[in-house]
Order: structure tokens, then sequence, then C-alpha cells
């Protein structure tokens, strides 16, 4: 299982390189490089404040010499707990300026949450928002933490936002902030302004030094740290500005709404805008009417979002009087994206908007639907440059043939170390050097891919395999749907039945059997939902992806509670 021919490379635009020359540089080192380029250009524009390339640079080196002064070495942990903010930016590029590994956290963890993160990797700083210290606070004693630095989305506030925003924080959260600063707990702004702009030099070894420990959803049990390395995120950027050929370095204005805490925002959205010298345009939180406010004003050129992202923009009634000229290209990912979304924002927009594939583990993209290339409907489309795919048979473990489904593996330069601390968990994801993803697909004659769906979301019902994305594929065509999301639920006769959750766009109406009758017309009679729950709204991450567990979870709760009045 050494080999694949690489069928898909006679797709790529002649734009795009087979194969891409690598430098040995590390992450941060681009910011360095784009700060000397494009000294004056603005980095990063947040709620009405600039910052240039210049500024970024200068305090991301003043950070790293803050922390060094704290006793963080190469190696050392620090966590990262912020919504987009310059606060975030600046964190993590002047952590990786000293060798340590950053481990980005999400600010919406629940304590248990937060602990198990701190506990497993082990991280010695933590830099938190004001609103989500009293969680940090609670867990600290448990952890190795030595220090929590703690900011506010007013410190990169332009004036008189910055005067306004505890009153307005106050009022939409309810929360009132008082922190109790020491030595071990440490307010950002002056901790920040009292370190010196000087270089920060570290010897750096970016294939096998790391960058990132990058914590998994933990929907198979608890989180796992992903390891990823200077060179994996390095690689995977690069990959991705080719891949946008007809981009242009130093002019471009990309809308930062996706989390950087998570793994595709951070490489899309800040490590691309960086490494390319353009700016970001960062929104802290997604919201319709914010988002298409800032596309028009910003004139936004660039806008990788969540299918859920477009699904609300497309329906948001106030779309239409909004200019969205300026999109040149949308990289959707996280989740499978709709063909009929895809088509209703390309036509509303005039941009480009394609699928991209990936997971945490490759750090994250590996193969996408060419920008400007051949597309084809329902494909996720072809590896990247220097990325390899394969589909490999549950029959055979070998390579499958064409057309036949199996699990998808993918092996390129942008793939994980491992996982941290959990060399067991690593050896049962890998194949040799091919990582396996998980999901089930297949390749056709042209070396594009298309995914079915999880392998640990395969419903088997009557003997029947069933793949709910396509069942979600269809439901997603009708008019009057918004969002849908299929799951498995026991059943005493199929084993498992199939259970639809629909919510409906906002004025349409529908009945359970009207719902029905169309699953009936589009579907086989054995993919047909024999369960339909209409509601407003679906449990969602940050991102947009739909938390198919936490309905799998509801269900088999729902099923307890029942068979213990049964018994009772």
């Amino acid at each position: 299982m050494t080999t694949v021919e690489k069928i898909w490379l006679d797709s790529y635009p002649e734009e795009v390189p087979h194969s891409i020359d690598y430098d040995e540089g590390c992450l941060h080192d681009y910011l360095k490089l784009s700060a000397s380029k494009y000294a004056n250009n603005t980095a990063l524009h947040f709620l009405g404040k600039d910052m240039t390339y210049t500024e970024l640079y200068e305090q991301a080196k003043q950070f790293a010499n803050q922390l060094q002064s704290l006793g963080v070495k190469k190696g050392d942990r620090v966590a990262i707990m912020l919504a987009n903010c310059p606060q975030g930016v600046i964190s993590y590029y002047g952590a990786l300026m000293i060798g340590a590994v950053v481990v980005q956290t999400n600010p919406l963890y629940v304590e248990r949450e937060l602990e198990h993160q701190l506990i497993d990797s082990g991280a010695k700083v933590i830099i938190c928002l004001d609103l989500v210290f009293s969680r940090v606070e609670k867990v600290r004693s448990k952890t190795n933490l030595e220090h929590v630095i703690v900011t506010s989305i007013k410190d990169y506030l332009p004036f008189p936002k910055n005067l306004l925003y505890p009153f307005v924080q106050k009022k939409t959260t309810g929360i009132k902030v008082d922190i109790e600063y020491n030595h071990k707990t440490i307010a950002f702004k002056p901790f920040l302004k009292a370190g010196k702009p000087n270089e920060v030099l570290v010897e750096m070894n970016p294939a096998e030094d790391l960058a990132l420990l990058q914590y998994t959803g933990g929907t198979t049990g608890p989180a796992k740290g992903v390891m990823l390395t200077h060179k994996n995120l390095v690689v995977n950027t690069l990959q991705c500005i080719h891949w946008t050929y007809k981009t242009t370095p130093g002019q471009e204005k990309g809308l930062a709404v996706l989390p950087f805490f998570h793994v595709y925002g951070m490489t899309v959205s800040m490590n691309f805008a960086i490494m390319n010298g353009n700016t970001t345009v960062i929104l802290p939180k997604f919201d319709t009417k914010d988002v298409l406010k800032t596309i028009e004003k910003q004139k936004i050129t660039l806008f990788p979002g969540a299918p859920t992202m477009y699904v609300a923009l497309i329906n948001d009634p106030s779309i239409k009087d909004h200019d969205l000229s300026s999109i040149k290209a949308c990289l959707s990912g996280a989740a499978p994206l709709p063909l009929e979304v895809q088509q209703k924002f390309e036509q509303l927009t005039g941009g480009k908007l394609v699928e991209g594939y990936g997971l945490t583990e490759t750090s994250p993209v590996a193969i996408s639907t060419p920008i400007w290339g051949k597309r084809k409907t329902g494909s996720i489309g072809i590896p990247w440059p220097d990325t390899e795919a394969t589909v490999i048979s549950a029959e055979t473990g070998e390579p499958a043939d064409i057309g036949e489904v199996g699990e998808i593996a993918i092996r390129g330069p942008q793939v994980m170390k491992g996982y941290w601390n959990r060399p067991e968990e690593t050896t049962k994801v890998f194949n040799e050097d091919w990582f396996m993803t998980g999901d089930m697909g297949y390749m056709d004659d042209e070396g594009y891919f298309y995914i079915v769906d999880r392998k640990k979301d395969m419903i088997i019902a009557g003997g029947f395999n069933i793949y709910p994305r396509e069942i979600e594929e269809v439901l997603y065509e009708h008019e009057a749907i918004q969002e849908a999301v299929i799951i498995g639920v026991p059943d005493e006769y199929r084993g498992e039945t199939v259970k639809a959750f629909v919510v409906l766009k906002e004025g349409k109406k529908m009945t359970e059997q009207e719902l029905n009758e169309y699953c009936r017309k589009n579907l086989a009679a054995y993919k047909v939902p024999r369960l339909y729950e209409f509601r407003d709204e679906l449990p969602k991450t940050l991102v947009g992806k739909i938390l198919r567990r936490v309905l799998v979870e509801e269900e088999k709760q729902k099923q307890e509670s029942q068979e213990k009045v049964s018994n009772n």
C-alpha cells in the first residue's frame, strides 16, 4: 500500500503546481517576512481600529520577551482562550517565537472540558478573556498553570468604543468583571507594554518542533491533543496560497469570523493572511447582519466559512440590500456543503464558493475543489499539492477500485506528528504512513473524491448501509428547509432507524406528512426517515458545525427515560 496513481493531477488548473518548494522556516518567520515586505499594510482591522504589520510584529516580539520573563521556555505549552481579537494573533505568534507550543482553547468550554485540556497539555500559562476568567480560576489549582494573563475585548477597541464596552458587556452578558491582579494573575495590556521589542532567537527544527496542540472534539472519548509541527502548518498555508492563485499578496481583505481557536479558521483565515501580507478583518462572533455590513463596507475579497454561515446569509432577507460583489473566493469547511447553498451564494455574490475537506490531523486541508477549475456535483474535489489520497477497501485492506466505497486515507507533509502522550491512539489511526480518516467515500476515474459519511455515523438499518449525508443533501434541496441533520436511533426490528431533524426557513410551513411524501419521491424506501422532528434551531459548534452527537445523546436519554417509565 505504498504507491498510489495520482490520476487527479490531470485535473489541476495549469496555475497550480503539482509540488511546492517548502523552505525550512518556522511559522512565525512569515510574520517577520510580511512585516518587512508589507510594513505599512494593515495587518488587522478590528471593529474600527487598524494595526499595521510593523505594529503587529513589534507587539508579538514584546509578548514573546514577556513570556520568557515568566520563565516560559521552548517546548512549554501556552494556552490561548480567546474569541477572535488582535490579542489572539499577538499571543499566538509571540508564543511561537520562543518555541512554545500553542494550545488553542475554546472560550465556551465548561470547567470539565477546560480542566481536561489544561491537565492533559500541561500548559504553564493561559491567556484568556476576562469573561471566562472565573472558569479558569475554578480549575486553576488542579492544573500546572503558573500564570493567567487576562485581557478584554475593549483593550483593542478604538475610542470611544473602549470606554463604552464595559457597560455594553455587563448589559449583554450580565457579567460584572472584577479581577484582583497580582504576580500570577496578570493584565494583558500593561504586561505587553512593558515588553521589549527585541528579536527573540531560539534554535528551531520546523519538521520536528511542535507549534500547536490542537484538541479534537472528543466525540469518541476524551479530546486528544493533535501534535502539529511548524512544518505541518507552514506547508498547509502555502498549499492554500497556491490553490488560491488568482489572489494578490498584500492586496486581499479576508473576513475572519471563523474562530482562530479552530484549526480551520487558524490556517485559512489567520496564517494564510499573515503569510500573504493581506488584511484580516476580524469579527469576534458570527452575526448575519454584521457579516453582510462588513463585507460591503470593507470590500471583503476572501471569506472562508462553514456551511451553516452561508445558509444563514442566503436566508437573511436583507442580503439583497448589500453589495457583496467584492468577494472573489470562499472556501467552505468543517462540514459538508449542500449544492443548493453553494449555487445560491455564488449567484448572490458573483464569487466562487468551493468545498474543502480535511481534519485537525491534516492541519486541516487535504482535498478541495479547484476554485477556478473543474468542479463536480457532490465531490469534495482533488488532493492538494504534495498530498496523496486513496480509498481503502474494508474487505481487502488495500486500495479500493474506482467507484468503490471504503475509508479515505491521506498521506502528505501536512499530516500530524501524532496524538499528544497517546502512542497507542496514534498507532491505531496510521496504516504505514497513511492517516486513516474515519470517513467513508470513493474516488472517480478523474481522481475526484466523494464523501458518503463518517464511518461511525453510518446507519445500519435492516441490513442496509445508510449514509446520513446522502439524505441530508435531498432535504437541503427542498425550498422550505434551511437546515437538516440525520441520525440513527435504535430500533428493535431494524437494528437502527433513520430520524430527521429539520429547521424550516422563516415564514415556511410544512407537515410531517408532506416531508415524508417528499422523501419517498426522492429516496429509496430503506433510506426514507421513519421519524421527523421540526426544531427552531440545531445544536452547533462556534464554527457552525452541527453537533450530530448531541442529538444522538438526546435520543439515547429520551429512550432510557421511556424504558424506565415502561418498567415501572
